[in-house]
C-alpha cells in the first residue's frame, strides 16, 4: 500500500491525499507537480526513475487507510 508521504521531498509543500498534484516514483519518492515539471524534468533525484501521478484516496479508504505523517522534506 502507498505511504502517500504529506510533502514535497524538494520544496516541502503539501500534498494532500485526496487532491491531485503529488508526483511518485516506484520507490514512492513524493514530489509535487511544479518541482516534477520544472527543476526535475520529469525524473526522481533519489533513484532517476520516471515520476507519475499519484493516485488518490479518499472517503472510506483514507478514513481507514491514513495517509502517511512523516515528512521528508530537508532530509
Amino acid at each position: 500500500m502507498l505511504a502517500m508521504r504529506p510533502d514535497c521531498e524538494r520544496c516541502g509543500v503539501d500534498l494532500p491525499p485526496d487532491q491531485a498534484g503529488a508526483r511518485i516514483c516506484s520507490f514512492e519518492c513524493s514530489f509535487c507537480a511544479d518541482c516534477t515539471a520544472g527543476p526535475l524534468a520529469g525524473r526522481c533525484p533519489n533513484c532517476g526513475g520516471d515520476l507519475q501521478p499519484r493516485p488518490l484516496r479518499v472517503g472510506a479508504a483514507l478514513a481507514r487507510f491514513p495517509a502517511s505523517l512523516e515528512r521528508r522534506h530537508g532530509r
